[in-house]
């Protein structure tokens, strides 16, 4: 392997821990230098009450689960870009429809360097899986050694290994979302729980209650339900929605494979 492969794989392995620290630290200075700011605040005093229809102070009452549940959302954001900008180049640069539709009437008329070309151009997942097996397809029609099953085997191994280099990268750093899905729910229900102990704690209180303890308390239990909900709402809509865009370049693969693999095979007959 070259060393701007091992280079490349580097920064994918790193690359996920990476996001998440950048996102924690963008989501703690957020939170104490902008959510935190005492212009926010009654008196300029963040202990206090925030200011009526402030909601940067009132997100600030939600306590230190809030820089948690805000990383959970500036990762989702940052993988919804990378997995945008990853399956943006596994798509190419024309139209998957158009161009399995063209490649498979290429193949008919047996214009494999022709096919080979419009694969150069298109770029992307499915025409480096389709451009390997063209180029497997061209060695095994000049080959007059090996049988007709074995040729079909071979252009279908040389399908398969294509796939299984370009598939996994489809589908990396999927799991991401789920796990948002997940913890962001769960870290939000830790800070509603804290935050109903504060607000029952001043209202046990012998005499008259603590208002700014139990409206602290309330705003804490609220805000951190309200970011855990919204994160894994978001991340369970990006889920769904890149697995089904996953789908379908899949699909594609396996189609544009099949064709090329009943061509060649039909080639034989003749």
């Amino acid at each position: 392997m070259s060393k701007k492969g091992n280079s490349n794989e580097t920064l994918q392995n790193i690359f996920a821990p990476l996001a998440i620290v950048v996102a924690f630290v963008i989501a703690w200075l957020l939170f104490n230098n902008v959510m935190g700011n005492p212009v926010n605040f009654q008196g300029g005093n963040p202990e206090g009450q925030p200011i009526s229809g402030n909601y940067l102070g009132i997100i600030y009452k939600g306590g230190f689960i809030v820089p948690l549940l805000m990383t959970c959302v500036l990762v989702l954001i940052i993988f919804v870009l990378e997995r945008a900008i990853t399956l943006s180049k596994a798509k190419g640069k024309g139209k998957l429809n158009v161009f399995v539709r063209d490649l498979q009437k290429m193949m008919s008329d047996d214009k494999i360097e022709e096919a080979i070309v419009s694969c150069d151009k298109q770029r992307g997942s499915l025409a480096n899986v389709m451009k390997a097996g063209l180029l497997r397809y061209r060695d095994l029609q000049k080959d007059a050694s090996l049988e007709k099953d074995q040729k079909i085997l071979s252009i279908q191994k040389a399908y398969e290994e294509a796939s299984a280099l370009e598939v996994p990268m489809l589908s990396k750093n999927m799991v991401i979302f789920s796990t948002l899905a997940s913890i962001s729910v769960l870290i939000g229900l830790i800070g509603t729980v804290l935050g109903m102990i504060r607000a029952f704690d001043a209202m046990g209180q012998s005499g008259t209650p603590d208002a700014l303890s139990l409206s602290t308390g309330i705003s804490e239990a609220l805000v951190n339900t309200a970011f855990g909900i919204s994160g894994s709402t978001l991340s369970i809509v990006a889920f769904n929605y890149f697995s089904s865009t996953i789908d379908g370049y899949t699909f594609k693969i396996d189609e544009a494979g099949f064709s090329l693999t009943q061509t060649f095979a039909e080639s034989l007959k003749k």
